[in-house]
């Protein structure tokens, strides 16, 4: 089998299937899978979101041998974040409105970038902070 190189960011949520919600409505990801607890669907065992063909992965926030080995916190129970994810996208401006609609708080609206293109940033409802922007440090 050959493995296709790729970073994947992986986060949690206390609601999951509201931040898949949210995810989807205000930043344009759509669901690939979601794999919830039969027995209560409000517990979110892993999902994968795609958008523009790159991946997401998230779930509930659980007690599990990996969730306490890697001290896991959502960034309420950190205080605070400790990443951040950008993703690349063409209409900076249009997507902000889009997001904005649907309820991200925006905290740096649209500006443009002193080593060019275009940026601006925005928190999920459970405060991870996400960066949009047209600078595509891949493209040369």
């Amino acid at each position: 089998m050959t493995v296709r190189p790729a970073i994947i960011p992986v986060l949690r949520y206390a609601d999951a299937p509201g931040a898949i919600e949210f995810l989807c409505s205000a930043f344009g990801f759509t669901r690939h899978a979601v794999y919830s607890d039969p027995k209560d669907p409000t517990r979110v065992a892993h999902a994968e979101l795609v958008w523009n063909g790159e991946m997401i992965m998230l779930s509930s926030v659980m007690e599990t041998p990996f969730a306490r080995a890697a001290a896991l916190r959502t960034p309420y129970d950190a205080g605070g974040i400790t990443q951040s994810l950008y993703l690349v996208v063409e209409d900076v401006d249009g997507h902000a409105a889009t997001a904005a609609a649907a309820g991200a708080q925006i905290f740096m609206a649209p500006e443009d970038l002193t080593y060019g293109g275009r940026s601006y940033s925005a928190r999920d409802p459970e405060a991870n902070a996400w960066t949009f922007g047209s600078y595509d440090p891949r493209a040369g």
